[in-house]
């Protein structure tokens, strides 16, 4: 497989964040393995990354990834191993996991990745089954896949305080469900460890949230290897008591744009950066890249016609957005085949085991590219995103996806501080 051509700028700063974080990495290394003696990694996730050439930075941390049927397979082993590591941590006597993923059974895509996670998990050492919380599957049901296999579909069955399937008792409960519309009460208050944890949830989690914990943790690292640390963070504000259909606080949301645009420029001055600033604005909670908005002055969200304010309005399941998160946007200036790309990192446990890049070729290097149309590239990495290439220059392919791994698990550590921040809010779960 080919390397998808990068079309950063080489000799520009991004070049130069690459070698101190090469020339660091025995102190990064070092760094991190103290950090995961201190905090639980989560049991795994994914993240956005957006390289601009003047900055690599992750917009988009994800608990509940979707896309394990994206990543190379060469890099399955690794993937297994740290599945392995994960389970030591969470349940080491663990035998049977039950695996509850979302209710897109017309997604051949997600169903696919469905599979991909199952086959990790049995050659894991596990007995794997899939539990529905799909009402219309009152039977195991089973989905032929685009590769000509299959996957079966449980319903689920509450025992007391445990949870399986009509004839199987599960140590563990894996979710790749993120709970957008609460926590069913077929959920609550079991017995088995359940990965990740309730509040992992978007029902409860918060992007504004994460990135607060981003922040400290890119501070403490940005001091240890000597970097400015906007070069790897993002600017972000929270607005909230919303409403876009009334228009209700349609003000003090262009006001913060118009905030965090100046600030942007005021960055892009001190760096010598010629480009025209914008910001995301998207919903604090929720995924599938809906409730999203990229605009470069606080003007364009005055007066959003009815299709805008419809598309601001709703995310997955239907729910309201009151509450958006300003986020300063960071333009991709990657390309595989004159299309835009942005790379996106998987990790299970606290390794690195893969990723692939999202591609769009209707988008611009200033727009989200998690939308329909998006297509999806693995990256061809020659070793694993762990091992830089110390003799090798600081843009090989090596150590370019090293500073994609490096920063992605950056995010995976802020994920951690985020769960252990918010874990008493699980006492107040929400019933559906």
């Amino acid at each position: 497989m080919s390397v998808p051509h990068l079309t950063t700028a080489l000799s520009g700063p991004l070049l130069e964040l690459e070698r101190r974080i090469l020339e660091s990495q025995s102190e990064i290394e070092h760094w991190f393995r103290n950090q995961w003696q201190e905090y639980t990694p989560p049991f795994y996730g994914s993240v956005d990354l957006r390289n601009a050439g003047y900055k690599l930075a992750p917009v988009d941390m994800n608990l509940y990834p979707g896309g394990f049927n994206n990543l190379n397979p060469e890099f399955h082993p690794l993937a297994v191993q740290a599945a392995m590591s994960a389970l030591e941590s969470f349940c080491p006597d663990a035998k049977r996991l039950l695996l509850i993923p979302e209710n897109h059974t017309r997604n051949q895509f997600y169903l696919q990745n469905v599979a991909a996670l199952a086959k990790i998990l049995r050659q894991a050492g596990l007995k794997v089954r899939i539990g529905t919380l799909n009402p219309e599957i009152t039977e195991p049901t089973v989905f032929e896949l685009a590769n000509g296999s299959g996957i079966v579909l449980e319903p689920l069955v509450r025992k007391g305080d445990r949870i399986g399937l009509a004839d199987f008792d599960p140590c563990v409960v894996l979710l790749n469900n993120d709970l957008s519309a609460g926590v069913p009460a077929i959920l609550q208050g079991i017995a088995q460890t359940l990965l990740p944890p309730l509040h992992a949830g978007w029902y409860t989690r918060r992007k504004t949230a994460h990135f607060a914990e981003y922040d400290r943790v890119v501070d403490e690292f940005a001091r240890l290897i000597g970097i400015d640390p906007w070069v790897i963070n993002p600017y972000f504000a929270r607005v909230g008591g919303l409403d876009f259909q009334a228009r209700e606080g349609e003000d003090r949301l262009a006001a913060a744009v118009d905030e965090m645009l100046a600030k942007i420029r005021a960055k892009y001055a001190e760096h010598g950066i010629d480009q025209t600033p914008f910001v995301i604005v998207k919903a604090d909670a929720g995924t599938y890249g809906m409730g999203i908005m990229s605009v470069k002055s606080g003007e364009e969200l005055l007066g959003l016609n009815r299709k805008a304010r419809n598309k601001m309005s709703v995310i997955k399941e239907g729910l309201q957005v009151h509450d958006v998160i300003v986020q300063e946007g960071v333009p991709t200036f990657e390309q595989i085949d004159d299309a835009i790309a942005e790379p996106v990192v998987y990790m299970l446990d606290r390794f690195v085991i893969g990723g692939f890049y999202r591609v769009h070729t209707e988008r611009g290097i200033d727009e989200n590219l998690n939308a329909p149309g998006a297509h999806f590239v693995p990256l061809a990495f020659a070793q694993a995103l762990s091992t830089p290439d110390c003799d090798g220059s600081p843009d090989c392919t090596a150590n370019r996806f090293y500073a994609y791994g490096v920063v992605a698990r950056l995010a995976l550590l802020a994920a951690a501080h985020e769960l252990e921040t918010t874990a008493p809010e699980v006492a107040v779960a929400i019933a559906v």
